[in-house]
């Protein structure tokens, strides 16, 4: 999937319309239109894009992975939300393993059809679990706040088990596509906006990602009014006025209105430009377009931990605990705070 940006890449750094000629940029247009052999692709010189992609990579697997073992290495980090969240390091994780390997393949051994097919695979089903997982994560919100009764229970577990089992089974057949053989290795003509998809894969990879998009802001916007609704009860407990909003406006929105926007706004603008692009662009659309709009798709998994676990009260203890084990913290208690 990410091969090709390379080429807008290359003419970022030189700062005009052609590419660097050493760059191997050449070889990548010569490829992609014209039907007949490919010609032998070299290794392309290191650049300031390459300097970035191997960096970024490393930050986002470190990141994540520092989540996921947080996560897996503490017992009492069990709820259902826990194991969302861990799912989703481990996508992204996996996203950054995915930009590494990129690196690896295209500055320091020979590019090959194998090799974008692997790339392109790992992001694929990296991409693919990341975004269900954030689906995962409001389901559980909602869920903790409409039947909070039985949050945390052994069967909400279970069937957080499942749910993840179904997620990275979708996810690991999505990215193995590719290299069962519905690509564009053979067939220039059908391929999408980020060769080696075709239209067709991208189009259904896409047209998927907007029904999450979607569906999980439907989600959050039921736990606007759970909450919503939870406040106006607490307020007539406390003997407020049903026609007061002061109470509720302040239990409903304020910090955890401006948390929601600041979540569904990273949300939406990282996920809905190449959703989109994915089922408007084609084989003929500027590389540079494609490589705008994926982006922001992979740089979600840098903040994602940020926005979700590392703001969780509950793994940052243990974190600190871990880096200071003469402090005493407070008993983990079970979190809707995501």
């Amino acid at each position: 999937m990410v091969v090709r940006l390379c080429v807008p890449c290359d003419w970022l750094a030189t700062g005009s319309g052609n590419p660097l000629p050493s760059s191997g940029a050449d070889a990548l247009l010569s490829l992609d239109h014209q039907g007949g052999n490919a010609p032998v692709r070299e290794t392309p010189a290191l650049t300031a894009w390459g300097v970035a992609l191997c960096v970024s990579g490393t930050v986002i697997t470190a990141e994540n992975a520092l989540v996921v073992t947080t996560i897996l290495a503490t017992p009492s980090l069990r709820a259902p939300v826990f194991l969302l969240l861990a799912s989703l390091g481990l996508a992204d994780l996996l996203a950054g393993v995915a930009l590494v390997t990129h690196f690896l393949f295209l500055f320091c051994l020979e590019p090959s059809d194998w090799s974008e097919l692997v790339t392109s695979g790992l992001l694929v089903t990296s991409l693919t679990a990341s975004l269900c997982s954030l689906m995962g994560v409001a389901l559980d919100r909602y869920l903790s706040l409409s039947h909070a009764l039985t949050y945390g229970s052994g069967q909400s577990r279970r069937r957080a088990a499942l749910l993840l089992l179904l997620v990275w089974a979708g996810a690991c057949v999505m990215g193995a596509g590719p290299a069962m053989g519905w690509n564009c290795l053979d067939e220039r003509a059908s391929c999408s906006v980020a060769p080696p998809l075709t239209r067709t894969y991208l189009s259904l990879l896409c047209g998927g990602f907007l029904v999450v998009v979607v569906v999980t802001l439907q989600l959050y916007a039921g736990i606007c009014r759970v909450a919503r609704r939870h406040a106006h009860a607490i307020a007539t407990q406390r003997h407020f006025l049903p026609s007061s909003q002061s109470f509720a406006n302040k239990h409903g929105g304020g910090r955890g209105f401006s948390r929601l926007v600041l979540v569904l706004g990273v949300f939406v603008g990282c996920w809905m430009p190449f959703s989109l692009w994915g089922l408007l662009g084609d084989a003929s659309s500027p590389p540079l377009y494609t490589y705008a709009t994926l982006v922001p798709a992979t740089f979600s998994s840098l903040l994602n931990p940020l926005l979700y676990s590392l703001r969780n009260k509950d793994i940052r203890k243990v974190l600190l605990q871990a880096c200071c084990p003469r402090r005493q913290t407070a008993q983990l208690h079970c979190p809707v705070d995501v």
